[in-house]
């Protein structure tokens, strides 16, 4: 039987309805929660499965314990525990929490493995320069000003112990910054709150700092641009697919100041007192912990392209290098990091 033209009609507009219905891509189920922290942002991406929720009041649970950790890090506080350490003047043990010395003892550890590059106490330099909590002045200090500050840095002047929690200065003018490791320190610690409340796929980061479980919004891996070390752009270099993994990529192109055409950033090299050369752009390591992706990242941009990369390779880390010439940017990598590493253009 033939049916009515307005009836055919009017079943195909309703077929291609069902169709295009059936293709639409479901809702991302994806739950954000975002602000203000260590002066600068987090960012949390929730992929709850079907039928779960996220606790009510989970984003003040978030920001609870980050006040807490800055209230324990934080040299821009001067009543944080660390700042109050840093004014002790005392040179037997000091009593802190676990907290503080468990990232102090890790602070110490990466400071030893690489050979000094990374140094938790390397503030007074950082101050110095004018990268600390103090105003910036955006001047170069004076050679005897560098030299007579360096004596005051050296990660081998300050002890740590346990049981009891407690840290120890060699001389009572010790001051500890915590900048190059506390972001990380803080992206764990959010994660470990979110798998409490049941979470297992979730993307979190502060600053720069992230770390990744399970898939996201799409069902698909996490996947992260490392960027072209170019002031005042975002244009990816590589992408990365994280997997259940950490990424930090540490760079001297975000914070820095210029004098005389030179640009100095904040990443200071404890050995000279100044801040690293314009040879290397970014380094980004990839591992199972922000805390260690942070401060490794720094050590091995403080290093510099040759003894950073040999650092790299002797430690079997994952870790991407971008040097900088005068023809432009140049990748170098160790074989750990080539599993992680995509072609194409898609961002997270």
């Amino acid at each position: 039987m033939k049916l009515p033209c307005r009836v055919s009609q009017s079943i195909l507009l309703l077929l291609a309805v069902l169709i295009l219905a059936a293709c639409k891509p479901p809702p991302d189920p994806t739950v954000r929660f975002t602000g203000a922290t260590m002066g600068t942002s987090y960012d949390l991406k929730l992929v709850p499965t079907p039928g779960q929720s996220i606790p009510a009041g989970f984003q003040t649970r978030v920001e609870t314990l980050l006040a807490r950790i800055n209230k324990t890090l934080s040299t821009y506080d001067p009543d944080s525990e660390l700042s109050r350490f840093n004014q002790n003047t005392k040179t037997d043990w000091i009593a802190v929490s676990p907290e503080l010395q468990q990232i102090v003892s890790e602070g110490l550890r990466i400071s030893e493995l690489s050979h000094g590059a990374f140094d938790i106490t390397i503030g007074p330099l950082v101050n110095l320069w004018g990268f600390g909590p103090a105003p910036r002045q955006d001047q170069v200090p004076s050679e005897a000003a560098i030299a007579q500050t360096r004596e005051r840095v050296g990660y081998w002047q300050l002890s740590t112990r346990k049981e009891p929690p407690a840290l120890r200065k060699s001389r009572p003018d010790l001051y500890v910054d915590l900048s190059a490791i506390a972001k990380g320190y803080g992206v764990d610690q959010l994660a470990a709150l979110v798998e409490t409340a049941g979470i297992n796929h979730y993307l979190v980061s502060i600053a720069g700092e992230i770390r990744a479980k399970g898939h996201n919004g799409q069902g698909q891996p996490w996947t992260i641009a490392i960027e072209k070390p170019v002031a005042g752009q975002r244009a990816v270099e590589r992408l990365i697919q994280l997997g259940d993994h950490s990424i930090s990529t540490s760079g001297d192109y975000r914070n820095f100041f210029e004098q005389n055409g030179q640009r100095y950033s904040h990443i200071i090299n404890p050995r000279t007192g100044r801040p690293v050369p314009q040879t290397l752009g970014s380094v980004t390591v990839v591992t199972d912990q922000s805390m260690i992706a942070d401060a490794t990242a720094t050590a091995l941009m403080a290093a510099g392209p040759e003894f950073g990369f040999q650092l790299a390779v002797d430690h079997h880390l994952a870790a991407f290098f971008i040097t900088v010439d005068s023809k432009g940017f140049e990748e170098r990598y160790t074989p750990e990091i080539e599993q992680y590493l995509l072609d194409g253009t898609q961002h997270r």
